[in-house]
């Protein structure tokens, strides 16, 4: 099949994964399926915690009328298709079963339970190949990879993507001399800062943020009124949380770990399956994740104030020449209203698991040469299809 068909299929089934909700613990994936002569027959993406995988809501899609196509057809997939019945059936038994001959994934699913898929898949005759394997566009794969690298590093090393939130003037304070800070931040920054909460599984603060500025840390919308998806509101710190405190009344789940302890945290909210988790505490807090390097992302909303006084964004991090200082990589840069956001990560050295690392093989794989391929393409394009094919 021409490269550029398959090209075409990844880059349609990373549109149709963004679509996917970044909360809820589970990796956002496309699936688009082509035919014998590389046109699209069906696509899905996964939509959330215990809805169909982006594979099965692909074939879920075929009509009846056109279910023969599937014998042969090569399906194109952002990740590896899991191998675990969970609260749904395994995708890799699924393309198997409605006769796909191949499948192209361009990440490796590195979760202990649903990982295997691939291995499955070839065991039973199907061609499976990695993206890069198979000689896509390096760019594609190089995008699914950063679109799945938050999940995927959580999941490797089973800790929660952490993400670091300040906002302050530009000379990096976070309140004035008095202690006041409402509202540094125009409301077009406070309003983003509601989608992230949305987007993440859990809200993490310290008993000295709650006792000081009692805040509700649910997610809103721009009427007020609470989004569909609540992040578990967590409270550190060995302090006891008032009976009266905002914290304890908003919509969603909240949470008391009477620990200072980070890493502990971290640990439990990986045992309740949250992958994404933002940290909202003082400089305290955010100081103390730094100094562990801990905080994976950080969001850093920069309002045209200043202030001259007061505490800064964070604290002592050891750092005592420029030489060592922590540098981070810039992602993107957003202007909300008067205000400006930077969201950067930490800069790393690149490794073979990197999403800017090169992954273009050195001698690409036509993925639809294989025996089996062969031998479903010709069902798929015999006037008399099987009754599988049919059905």
């Amino acid at each position: 099949m021409e490269r550029r068909l398959l090209d075409a299929a990844l880059a349609r089934a990373l549109d149709l994964a963004e679509h996917g909700p970044l909360a809820g613990g589970n990796p956002r994936v496309g699936c688009v399926i082509l035919d014998t002569a590389g046109g699209p027959l069906a696509e899905g993406w996964h939509r959330g915690a215990g809805t169909a995988h982006a594979e099965a809501a692909a074939l879920a899609a075929v009509p009846a009328a056109s279910r023969h196509r599937l014998t042969g057809a090569v399906a194109v997939v952002t990740l590896e298709p899991c191998r675990h019945t969970g609260h749904t059936p395994p995708c890799a038994a699924a393309l198997d079963e409605a006769g796909v001959a191949a499948v192209i994934y361009a990440v490796a699913d590195p979760h202990p339970v649903a990982a295997g898929g691939a291995a499955w898949l070839a065991a039973h005759g199907v061609t499976t190949l990695d993206a890069a394997r198979a000689g896509l566009d390096p760019a594609l794969v190089d995008r699914a990879h950063e679109l799945l690298h938050p999940w995927t590093t959580a999941v490797r090393r089973g800790r929660p993507w952490l993400i670091g939130k300040t906002a302050t003037s530009l000379d990096g304070r976070v309140a004035a001399a008095d202690g006041t800070s409402r509202w540094i931040t125009g409301p077009d920054a406070r309003a983003h800062a509601h989608v992230v909460r949305a987007g993440v599984d859990a809200i993490v603060v310290g008993t000295g943020t709650v006792l000081a500025d009692d805040p509700a840390l649910t997610a809103r919308g721009p009427d007020g009124r609470p989004a569909p998806h609540q992040p578990v509101r967590v409270v550190i710190g060995h302090r006891d949380v008032p009976d009266t405190a905002r914290v304890r009344s908003g919509p969603g789940e909240w949470l008391h770990l009477r620990t200072h302890d980070l890493g502990a945290v971290l640990a439990e909210l990986d045992r309740r399956g949250l992958r994404r988790v933002l940290l909202e505490g003082g400089p305290a807090l955010l100081s103390a994740a730094l100094r562990r390097g801990l905080v994976d992302e950080l969001h850093a909303y920069v309002a045209p104030v200043l202030l001259g006084a007061g505490p800064g964004a964070v604290g002592d991090l050891g750092i005592t020449t420029i030489a060592d200082a922590a540098r981070w990589r810039t992602r993107r840069t957003e202007q909300l209203g008067p205000d400006l956001l930077l969201v950067a990560t930490a800069a790393r050295p690149t490794t073979p698991g990197d999403p800017t690392t090169n992954r273009r093989a050195t001698a690409p794989a036509d993925p639809t040469t294989s025996r089996r391929a062969t031998a479903r393409a010709r069902t798929a394009t015999s006037p008399h299809p099987t009754t599988q094919g049919a059905a």
